[in-house]
């Protein structure tokens, strides 16, 4: 079965300067959205396997998306996210289903690996909602330079029989990085952690 998709979103955040410093290289981030039916919305279902199924379809969608909006290659993705919002029809545990158990795969599979967990948020809303899609290092969560967030937002979504799936990327840290931890060249990408 393939997810019922209404709309799907993409947005790029660039900073070309922060506080009162500019940056030489702008900092980019970007998200991908996609808005689909709830099979769920409105019932309890002890089996949610078919939301499984479908993050892992839209998982390298929105990924591969996400990456080509930053105009990179996949190797060039520094840190990565995802996101779920359920409509009030739906529960935080649709949400759970969509990014948890396989989304983890088709998400590295389109960043050039990815040894770090992904940070993950998930809430219910309607229309209009948003959401801190937060970033971490792909594969060193201990580099704080790349502790991050993006808000994201769908002007009409979700409705409340839908649900919404959000992979966002990176193709670096945030602006001017100075409150210590391990730095970009250091990462060893052994263990997600260093």
């Amino acid at each position: 079965m393939e997810p019922e998709i209404r709309s799907i979103y993409t947005v790029i955040e660039e900073t070309d300067d922060d506080g009162v410093k500019s940056l030489e290289k702008p900092t980019r981030k970007a998200a991908c959205a996609a808005v689909f039916k709830n099979p769920y919305a409105g019932k309890y279902e002890e089996d949610l396997s078919l939301l499984y199924e479908f993050s892992k379809q839209l998982g390298t969608l929105l990924t591969r998306k996400a990456v080509a909006a930053l105009g990179i290659t996949a190797e060039e993705v520094e840190s990565y996210g995802k996101a779920a919002i359920a409509g009030l029809q739906g529960e935080r545990e649709h949400c759970a289903a969509l990014m948890h158990p396989a989304l983890g795969t088709p998400i590295r599979d389109n960043v050039g690996g990815g040894k770090a967990l992904l940070p993950s948020a998930k809430k219910l809303g309607g229309p209009g909602c948003s959401i801190d899609l937060p970033l971490g290092h792909k594969d060193a969560a201990y580099v704080r330079s790349h502790f991050d967030a993006m808000e994201v937002r769908i002007p009409d979504a979700p409705r409340d029989d839908e649900l919404i799936l959000i992979v966002g990327v990176t193709d670096s840290g945030r602006p001017f990085p100075r409150v210590g931890g391990l730095t970009t060249d250091e990462v060893k990408g052994e263990d997600g952690l260093r």
